[in-house]
This record gives C-alpha cells, sequence and structure tokens, in this order.
C-alpha cells in the first residue's frame, strides 16, 4: 500500500471518531430530553396521584403479653422474678378475596409531555374469620394477655388517589374508615376499628381441652380511586381471584404472578388471577417489619411508543451509518478516482449527526413515524443534492442519495422489531459486508491510490526514453 492510501485511510478514520462527538452529543440530549419527561411525569404524581398498590383487607389483634422473667440485677435477689410486658399484634388475612376492578385511563400534560393516568371502580367481596384471643401463641413464661383494640387495615401506597369515602361492611355492619393503616409494613392506607363478638361454636381441641372454632363472617368493600402508570392487588387471602378490566389496549402484566386467563385487543383488556396462599410470601412479608417488598400481581398501563427510547436506539447505529457512508465515499474515491476533500467527509457526517437531533425534537410534538419520515427524507435531501456536486454527476449524488433511503429504511425496521434487533442488524452488515467485499474483489490495493499522487512524487521516465523523446521533437516540428 502506498503512502497517499495509508494517509487517506487514516484521515478517514480519525474523520470517523471526530463525528462520534457529535453523536455522543446527541445522546445526551436525548437522556436529558428524557430526565425531563421524567420529572413532569413526576410533578403530575405529586398532584394527581402516583402508581397503585392495594393491600387487605387485614385483621389485626394488637396485644400485650405478660411475661414471667428471672431479675439477676439484684445480688440480695438473684433469682427473682418479675412481670414484663412484651408487644405483639396477630394478623388475620382472608379466607377469600375476589376483586373486581374497572379502569378507566386518560391523559394529563405537563408542557409537551404526555402522562397516562387512570381512574378505577372496584368491588371487593370474601370472607373472614374473626379471631379469639385464646387462640394467641404464648411464649415461654407466659402469665397473661391484654388485648388491645383490633380493626381492619386496608393498604393503599397513595390515599390522595381516593376518589370518594370507601363503603366497607363487615359481617353485615358498616364501618367508618379512618387515615391511617397501623401496619409498619404498610406505608399509607384506612384502617377501621372493630368489635369481636364471641365465638358460638365449641370443639375439643387437641389437647383435650375446649378451644374456640372461628366464626366467619363476610366482607365487602367499594372502592374508588385514581391512580398512574400501574396498578397493582397484594394477594393475602387464602384464595384470591382478582379480575380487571380496561379499555386501553395495551397493558403490561409484569408483577409476581401473570394472569390465569386474559384478552388483549384495540378495544382493551380482560384480564383474570387465581392465587393462593401456598402461591406468595406475601402474608410472612407483611408481619415483618416492613422493607417495602410485597409480592404482588399488577397491571401497567404502557404508551406503545417511547419517543426517548426509540431515539436512544436510533442514536446507537449512528455510528454504524457514519461508518457506512464514509466507507462509501472511499469506494467511490478507488473506483471512480475521485477526489473528495476531509471537509466534505465531514459536512456529510455532520449532516447524519444531525438527522438524530431532528428526529428527537420533531418526534416531541408529532408521531415518531412522521418525524422519522420528515428527519430522513430532509438529510436524504441534502445529502443527495450536496453530493451531486462532491461526486460531480447528479447520478452519483441521487445514486448516493438511494442508498441512503434504504440504511434509513433499514434503521426504522429495527427500531419497529425490538425483538428482532439483533437478528436483523446482524443480516443488514453481512450484506453490506458481503456487497463491499464483492465491488472490491479485483481492486489491487498495493497499486490503489496513484490516481491521488500528485505528478511530482511519480516517478520518473528512464533517461533512454527522455533521450528518444528529446529526438523525435526536431524531427516533428
Amino acid at each position: 500500500m502506498n503512502r497517499i492510501l495509508f494517509f487517506k485511510s487514516a484521515i478517514t478514520a480519525f474523520l470517523i471518531l471526530l463525528i462520534l462527538i457529535p453523536l455522543h452529543l446527541v445522546g445526551n440530549a436525548v437522556q436529558d430530553r428524557k430526565h425531563y419527561r421524567e420529572e413532569a411525569v413526576r410533578s403530575v404524581w405529586q398532584s394527581y396521584a402516583g402508581p397503585q398498590t392495594l393491600t387487605g383487607p387485614v385483621l389485626v389483634l394488637p396485644y400485650k403479653e405478660i411475661l414471667r422473667v428471672t431479675d439477676s440485677s439484684d445480688p440480695k435477689r438473684p433469682n427473682a422474678t418479675v412481670l414484663q410486658a412484651q408487644a405483639g399484634q396477630m394478623l388475620v388475612f382472608p379466607t377469600t378475596l375476589r376483586v373486581k376492578g374497572e379502569i378507566t385511563p386518560s391523559e394529563r400534560y405537563r408542557g409537551i409531555h404526555k402522562v397516562l393516568v387512570y381512574e378505577m371502580q372496584s368491588r371487593w367481596q370474601g370472607t373472614i374469620a374473626l379471631p379469639d384471643p385464646a387462640e394467641l401463641p404464648r411464649s415461654a413464661g407466659h402469665f397473661g394477655f391484654e388485648v388491645g383494640q383490633p380493626y381492619i387495615t386496608i393498604g393503599i401506597s397513595d390515599t390522595r388517589g381516593l376518589m370518594a369515602a370507601p363503603a366497607f361492611e363487615l359481617d353485615g355492619k358498616a364501618l367508618k374508615l379512618e387515615q391511617g393503616a397501623l401496619l409498619k409494613s404498610l406505608s399509607q392506607g384506612l384502617h377501621a376499628e372493630i368489635d369481636l363478638p364471641p365465638a358460638k361454636a365449641v370443639k375439643p381441641g387437641l389437647d383435650g381441652r375446649s378451644a374456640q372454632a372461628r366464626r366467619v363472617v363476610p366482607f365487602s368493600l367499594a372502592l374508588p380511586l385514581l391512580g398512574a402508570q400501574s396498578l397493582a392487588f397484594t394477594p393475602v387471602g387464602d384464595q384470591n381471584d382478582i379480575s380487571l378490566d380496561s379499555a386501553w389496549p395495551h397493558p403490561s402484566f409484569d408483577g409476581d404472578f401473570l394472569p390465569r386467563t386474559r384478552s388483549v385487543s384495540a378495544q382493551g383488556f380482560r384480564s383474570n388471577w387465581s392465587v393462593t396462599s401456598y402461591n406468595t410470601k406475601a402474608r410472612g412479608q407483611l408481619a415483618g417489619s416492613g422493607d417495602g417488598t410485597l409480592e404482588t400481581v399488577s397491571v401497567t398501563l404502557i404508551d406503545p411508543v417511547n419517543i426517548y427510547l426509540q431515539a436512544e436506539r436510533a442514536v446507537k447505529y449512528g455510528a454504524m451509518f457514519v461508518l457506512l457512508t464514509f466507507a462509501g465515499f472511499f469506494m467511490f474515491e478507488l473506483v471512480k478516482r475521485l477526489r473528495i476533500h476531509a471537509i466534505q467527509y465531514l459536512l456529510v457526517g455532520l449532516a447524519l449527526a444531525v438527522f438524530f437531533l431532528l428526529l428527537l425534537s420533531l418526534s416531541e410534538h408529532i408521531s415518531f413515524a412522521l418525524a422519522y419520515l420528515a428527519a430522513s427524507g430532509a438529510c436524504i435531501g441534502l445529502l443527495g443534492f450536496y453530493l451531486s456536486f462532491v461526486l460531480q454527476s447528479w447520478r452519483r449524488g441521487l445514486a448516493f442519495a438511494t442508498l441512503l433511503t434504504v440504511l434509513y429504511g433499514a434503521l426504522y425496521g429495527l427500531l419497529l422489531s425490538e425483538d428482532n434487533a439483533l437478528m436483523l442488524g446482524s443480516l443488514l452488515m453481512f450484506v453490506i459486508l458481503a456487497a463491499i467485499m464483492v465491488m472490491t474483489r479485483r481492486i489491487d490495493w498495493y497499486a490503489a491510490g496513484a490516481a491521488w499522487q500528485p505528478l511530482r512524487d511519480k516517478p520518473a521516465a528512464p533517461s533512454g526514453e527522455d533521450d528518444a523523446a528529446a529526438a523525435a521533437a526536431p524531427a516533428s516540428a
């Protein structure tokens, strides 16, 4: 390979690296705009309501257990026995829990950013076994119990979403719900105090003593709620049957349990979950200290076209666009013996980078497909016009514009086919590499670039040929 070809290759590689700088800046702009959108979403959530997680109902029976413990603090009475109170609570979960919810989506705007929110009308029904204080677990040294006020608790992750006072009934009696879940594992919610009636049935215990049978009573809850983006339910019952319907056609079922049955169409979705207490650790998580983690069934209302995700994926292919375009220039220079200046390479590379910035800015105001069409059409038209002069032929400029159109079309296909993007991208790169290899199969790379070499650098003719030319000159004159 001669020096000219080596330097030309080195300059082209340097220009490719140089164009990566504006591509990186465009990528940063995408991240900034994505961050601004997330701030807009959080701003709507702060004044409306955020994602909702609903838990319950759970019956809580607080108590204090009086224990006999040995006090060794007094040396005069080393084995003295004293009474000590230890606080605890007994959680009673529903025997059956059935929830039917109807989700009505709507949109809110913060500036140019659209935020998806919803209203939900839900009806909860089920049964729960009322506990007996005699069933409280006893520790070593047990002396007695002091039973507190029992209450029903319902967890709501964002109580600002309550559209009206929920109507809760237990055993046919309406209960007044008050603010506060009063359970460490639930950050927000409602509770209602209850009275435990004495159990009526008596059955023999395993130890021969009589034991009170739990009384199973029905409950119902009407809960109208606002929320945003996602809705989740914690399966706390022995048997949980949850049904959700909505007119939104783009759900994502992304909780810890997939629906048992579901149907999704352009008219919306219908989903049904069936979860038993054997399938979930939610009860143990509720009885714990409350780290905020609960197993749930969940549905998320998603926007099928995330313009920032699409733009981010598009920018990742920017380096490939520049590489292929510069490779095409390089092949034109070799095959057609043209000379393209480094500044012309740089201008074309900048035009390719500006396409991604146009795509980002336009997609915030019009649909992504129209934004892509407008941005690609503008860049292809500009480059086709410019290259018709650079390549010294309008046909060559048109041919390059056609190749760019194919590349932009291939990129759009990659963006739409997220699941098959790797396979399609690999096939595209293979086809392009194969085409370059076929086009350059007859090129003598050792002699390539001789047309770019200045005349003063070319080797001089042999001296014998000079003398013959000098002798022939007078004769011709």
